[in-house]
């Protein structure tokens, strides 16, 4: 722990807070937010929420994805002047799924301290209750909302021999559980839903059957979701890759460029590739 009876150094404070229990925040944290000169976030009420509980008042700034373009010089300026800013995602650590990568980039290029300050994170919560292998892992953040896209960003990590994450919002959850089924097959999975909160709730099953409870509404799709995908089994293939990937690229590219590239990035028979994406496109224009 820092202490708190010390200035911190001028730089930018990457600063890890709750996602869900607001007992969950770091000693450090707090000594942190205490001693900066303003702080950044994506929603000023969410963290103002947080201060509040701990009696701290800060200048707060809002920095987020509709505004960071605007925001980021005038963030780098103060920072140049030799500010102490932190910067803090509505929960969990910044720039796991949240912006803040473009600020931590500029800062580290101006020459301005960049400190990381850990804790709480979905994604290392998750893994810690999955009861899946976590020796290798694949983030795969949010995934599209197009379908297509789904499918093809399913596809292209569906022979990594490593256990997926995924985060999802409760309205797409039972549309992107049919499409890893579709794309994955039928694995282990566990379904990791409000983590740290109230109603947390963990559902360790296959996807089809963890796609089924959630349509049959056995399982409640409300709050913030992540879901824990166990790595491919060696002795299948997953299912419908191919079609996904094509499906995807035939979205933008003619037949004869989506087979092109589809067989050189699957290293499937041009043969094979050739005629799923001709049944495909048949079937759309038919």
């Amino acid at each position: 722990m820092s202490d708190p009876e010390t200035p911190l150094d001028p730089g930018l404070y990457i600063v890890a807070t709750p996602i869900g229990n607001l007992g969950d925040i770091t000693l450090r944290a707090l000594d942190v937010l205490r001693g900066v000169d303003r702080i950044a976030c994506e929603d000023t009420r969410v963290t103002r929420r947080l201060l509040a509980r701990y009696g701290i008042e800060k200048p707060l700034l809002a920095y987020h994805d509709h505004n960071a373009v605007a925001m980021r010089p005038k963030l780098l300026d103060r920072l140049a002047a030799g500010e102490r800013i932190a910067l803090v995602s509505d929960a969990g650590t910044p720039l796991i799924a949240d912006p803040g990568y473009r600020l931590v980039a500029a800062a580290a290029t101006a020459g301005v301290a960049v400190r990381s300050i850990p804790g709480p994170s979905a994604l290392t919560a998750a893994l810690a209750v999955a009861g899946l292998p976590t020796d290798r892992v694949l983030f795969l953040g949010f995934l599209p909302a197009r379908r297509s896209a789904r499918r093809a960003a399913l596809a292209a990590a569906a022979d990594v021999p490593a256990s997926l994450v995924v985060y999802e919002g409760p309205h797409r959850l039972e549309k992107s559980l049919a499409d890893m089924c579709r794309v994955l097959g039928d694995r282990e999975a566990a379904l990791c839903r409000e983590l740290t909160k109230l109603h947390e709730e963990v559902r360790r099953d296959r996807l089809e059957r963890l796609a089924a409870a959630v349509a049959a509404g056995e399982i409640a799709a409300r709050g913030e979701i992540v879901l824990v995908i166990a790595p491919p089994d060696r002795d299948e293939r997953p299912r419908d890759d191919l079609e996904a990937v094509l499906e995807a690229a035939l979205e933008t590219l003619s037949l004869r460029e989506a087979v092109h590239a589809v067989a050189w990035m699957t290293k499937r028979p041009r043969a094979e590739v050739y005629a799923r994406a001709l049944a495909i496109k048949n079937a759309r224009e038919g």
